[in-house]
């Protein structure tokens, strides 16, 4: 069982300014990452290139690990199994989620924007 993954060098870096434009912490940052890689139907690219930030499995998901792995699996169609779920999956959804998140961040221009406009999402 694998208990950590490592980012891509792109992907550490939003982590990082988008943790001090909104002061939110990175695994907060990440959670919501994973959410917004989770609306959309299609599986993200598997990361290749793990140049950035190394993340503990347990900092990340805490104690909702169980909630994200069923996620995810159910997000793939099949029965994951843990070393595939975390980092590999875990780890392509908080890829496509940053971007996600940095260009909402970008597109609304603050914090308060960018919260007002995560809320609104399901509405």
């Amino acid at each position: 069982m694998n208990f950590r993954l490592k980012t891509s060098k792109t992907t550490g870096e939003k982590l990082v300014s988008l943790q001090a434009s909104t002061g939110l912490t990175w695994n907060i940052l990440s959670r919501i990452a994973v959410s917004l890689s989770l609306r959309i139907p299609s599986l993200p690219n598997l990361v290749e290139n793990k140049s950035g930030v190394e993340i503990h499995r347990n900092a990340m998901t805490g104690e909702h690990d169980y909630i994200y792995k069923a996620l995810i699996r159910q997000h793939s169609k099949r029965n994951l199994s843990d070393d595939e779920y975390f980092p590999d999956y875990f780890n392509a959804h908080l890829e496509r989620g940053i971007e996600l998140l940095d260009n909402e961040y970008k597109h609304a221009g603050n914090y308060e924007k960018l919260l007002q406009n995560l809320l609104k999402m399901d509405n």
